[in-house]
């Protein structure tokens, strides 16, 4: 796995070097390389999917495996670009593999129809990184804890109507390099001023900076104590999204579905049932999210599919080339606000 800076290095062939130019220039070779030498697996392909897959291939990873056993539907197709209009009825990630290896010939694209509940636990050893969506929390909670004994990366991430957010667990020990401007030392003239001694940015050299970061499970990101007095002050600076996360992922739980259009009404007194029972749970009032997110987060906006997907895909490339720092824990998009945040949840 894809674990240290220092990883053996793969080789790029002239055509992969010409295909990736620009890629090359912007993160350097050796992040290329490295980002070359990963296995992804892709679980889910929805419209927030599709938007994964697409970037991840055209980045270069080395291999990519669609996985979901779900049937396309014309609910599913709506914000799914890579499975084309007659393929009603087909399994999701095989309607989607003709176009997602179109995108680029020298990416290993391969669709999965088997259900990810039913992997055993080596069969995610086998990537380096891991991409969860439209999963339950305890699914998530079960693959995040596998790939941790092993340091495979996972991400976890989903839409709800006009909100998405993506979850990152990159291990205890996550190592990459940073870009900075170089420092200049100042002058050791003794007729020179104080300012000219000082040390200098210089705009126009950078060097690079190695540096580590931690992280913590999915688990204890979703079970922060939130009645100790400390995290009740920050309670006002925290991402409305965050507790509306939790909600979904309770209606997921209980209904083995998402809230969908088409029963609205019924779906709509079950969220707010939901989210009072979650709250009060936490010991927080109801009032924290108020009434009309109901109207908000049903199905998938492709609008919203792209943003946080173009999101997930970054952080995904990051991680596997070790290049620029990571967002730490989670990414949270409102796409009523049309603005997105960096929060961190759970064990510092």
């Amino acid at each position: 796995m894809i674990d240290t800076i220092e990883k053996e290095e793969n080789i790029i062939s002239e055509e992969e070097a010409a295909q990736y130019d620009r890629q090359i220039r912007l993160w350097g070779l050796d992040a290329q390389k490295r980002l070359r030498g990963s296995r992804v697996l892709l679980v889910g392909l929805r419209g927030l999917g599709a938007e994964v897959a697409k970037n991840l291939i055209l980045a270069g990873v080395k291999g990519l495996t669609l996985l979901d056993h779900e049937q396309v539907t014309e609910e599913s197709r709506r914000a799914q670009f890579l499975i084309p209009v007659d393929a009603d009825g087909q399994n999701q990630a095989q309607a989607s593999l003709d176009r997602a290896q179109l995108l680029n010939p020298m990416v290993e694209v391969k669709a999965d129809t088997d259900a990810v509940g039913s992997k055993p636990d080596d069969f995610f050893f086998q990537f380096d990184a891991v991409c969860l969506t439209r999963c339950s929390k305890d699914l998530m909670v079960r693959v995040d804890q596998l790939c941790a004994s092993r340091n495979i990366k996972v991400f976890c991430g989903d839409v709800f109507g006009y909100h998405g957010y993506m979850f990152s667990d990159l291990g205890q020990e996550h190592h990459y390099v940073e870009e900075k401007p170089k420092v200049v030392k100042g002058s050791n003239e003794a007729n020179d001023g104080p300012e000219a001694k000082k040390p200098k940015v210089d705009p126009n050299e950078t060097t690079m900076v190695k540096k580590t970061v931690s992280f913590c499970s999915f688990k204890a990101a979703l079970e922060v104590d939130w009645t100790n007095e400390k995290a009740k002050n920050n309670l006002k600076r925290i991402p409305v999204d965050y507790f509306l996360l939790q909600v979904l992922l309770k209606f997921r739980t209980d209904k083995g579905r998402d809230p969908q259009p088409d029963s609205f009404a019924e779906d709509s007194q079950l969220l707010l049932q939901i989210r009072d029972d979650v709250l009060e749970t936490m010991g927080l009032s109801s009032e924290l999210l108020p009434n009309t997110f109901v109207s908000y987060c049903f199905s998938e906006m492709a609008p919203v599919c792209a943003v946080v997907g173009g999101v997930l895909g970054q952080e995904l490339v990051k991680a596997l080339s070790q290049r620029d720092a990571p967002h730490r824990n989670f990414f949270f998009f409102d796409g009523l606000k049309g603005s997105g945040v960096v929060d961190y949840f759970g064990s510092k």
